[in-house]
């Protein structure tokens, strides 16, 4: 059995960024679709291309919550989402700005 690969975290998305989307947001959901990209990104250093279904399979959700979520995370400026076209599966990147 080999061991689990590991990943870090920047500290502002568990100081900042959880309490803001959970707590005062109300939406956890958005907040595990977050570290659900942060992992597929490797951090943000790189776009990935994702269906919701994909998120929802990745994390637990229901696709509808997935998409809710998705689009929390596009109106708050925390991700960028492009599609080819409206069924495509999309490219996301992080929009990470506390590393400005």
């Amino acid at each position: 059995m080999t061991a689990p690969e590991r990943f870090s975290l920047d500290a502002y998305v568990l100081d900042a960024l959880m309490p803001d989307l959970v707590g005062h947001d109300r939406h956890a959901s958005a907040f595990v679709v977050y570290l659900f990209l942060w992992r597929r990104t490797k951090g943000g250093t790189r776009a990935t291309v994702v269906s919701h279904r994909m998120i929802a399979d990745g994390t637990g959700l229901a696709k509808r919550s997935a998409q809710t979520a998705l689009q929390r995370l596009v109106t708050r400026g925390l991700v960028k989402v492009r599609r080819a076209s409206p069924t495509a599966a999309s490219t996301v990147t992080l929009e990470i700005h506390w590393r400005r």
